[in-house]
């Protein structure tokens, strides 16, 4: 009785002890997200050359029906492609 006592004993250190690092890592990862949107914020991007390098990255008329058609196959009619755009 008294080493069942002391494994549960155990086991509720050892999940106490899971459990609070856990809430560590969350809290810190928080922190971390909000200190790096602070002061290394995102670049942000020119709209005026991506509306030029659409227009010369057209996706061919073919590939956009097939792309569809697999879309459409794969989904059984349920979904398809709103945009097409070349990455």
């Amino acid at each position: 009785m008294k080493n069942l006592i002391f494994a549960l004993l155990l086991m509720g250190i050892g999940l106490a002890t899971v459990f609070s690092v856990l809430i560590l890592i969350i809290y810190f990862g928080k922190i971390l997200i909000s200190l790096i949107n602070k002061y290394a914020p995102e670049e942000e991007i020119e709209k005026t050359s991506a509306t030029a390098n659409t227009a010369s990255t057209a996706i061919d008329p073919n590939v956009a029906t097939a792309i569809n058609m697999a879309i459409s196959k794969l989904t059984d009619g349920k979904s398809k492609a709103i945009k097409i755009e070349r990455i």
